[in-house]
């Protein structure tokens, strides 16, 4: 039995207060900074135009003439694949508002247009380890980063089997996922700050982290087990799914891989 198109969302909103690499730039929103000359947000738009698995893309976006009418992103208005839908202020908000419409097929994956790095191998295995789950989290263990990328510096959640910071893929591949999606609304201004997160998923998760008693792993599955859905944690082999270009720096480091990738 062949396995359903993934719906893709991207996310290519814009924040209420100035990006500094926007304004660094001098571009309007962050996914029209020019990384290694092109707009960022044309990386993960390729990526996942180009995967087989993927039926179509969703770009969830404030402004979308903004990229219908600049000539560095004026493709994405054209590709068949894709296609605008005008978002909110927060990610999560945006997202249920998206998930009340009547044509919504699951299921879907999400990215960000600052995942510059996106590519096929790490949509292969997302799609691979995070199909039959409700919801999935893509996250990368902070010694596969730094084995390789030892001046990245990345947001980590501590738990006893390690170090994890955020990939920027996400999976929801039933209605289920909303009820942790509608949670996600309620802590998205603090999402920075890993332990007010997890307070917000209950005490258990809070007291494992900090203790050091549970596996992020675990700590997924009981999260979803406390909703009532099948959550899951996939650990990403490539170091590059959690570079992504939100600081100066970031954008260096991602010019110099993508140099490397010629």
């Amino acid at each position: 039995m062949t396995a359903p198109a993934i719906t893709a969302i991207l996310l290519a909103g814009a924040r209420p207060v100035p990006d500094p690499l926007a304004e660094a730039a001098g571009v309007a929103v962050k996914p029209l900074v020019p990384v290694a000359g092109e707009a960022m947000i044309n990386y993960p738009a390729r990526a996942l135009v180009a995967h087989p698995a993927i039926g179509k893309i969703i770009l969830l976006t404030q402004t979308p003439d903004l990229y219908a009418t600049d000539p560095a992103t004026a493709w994405l208005a054209g590709e068949p694949k894709i296609r605008f839908i005008v978002s909110g202020g927060g990610i999560a908000s945006s997202l249920l508002a998206f998930l009340e419409r009547d044509d919504i097929a699951y299921p879907l994956l999400m990215t960000t247009a600052d995942h510059v790095l996106l590519d096929a191998a790490m949509l292969d295995q997302f799609v691979a380890e995070a199909r039959g789950a409700d919801i999935a989290v893509a996250m990368v263990e902070k010694r596969t980063l730094l084995a390789r990328y030892p001046e990245s510096r990345r947001t980590w959640l501590k738990f006893r089997d390690g170090w994890w910071s955020g990939a920027n893929l996400f999976w929801f591949g039933s209605a289920k996922a909303r009820a942790v999606i509608a949670l996600w609304r309620e802590v998205e201004q603090d999402r920075k700050k890993g332990w007010k997160i997890l307070a917000a998923f209950g005490p258990l998760p809070l007291l494992g982290a900090l203790l050091r008693i549970s596996t992020l792993r675990g700590a997924i599955a009981r999260v979803g087990r406390r909703f009532g859905l099948v959550a899951r944690l996939v650990a990403m082999k490539q170091p590059e799914a959690c570079i992504d270009a939100d600081k100066a720096e970031d954008v260096t480091l991602i010019e110099r891989i993508l140099a490397d990738r010629c």
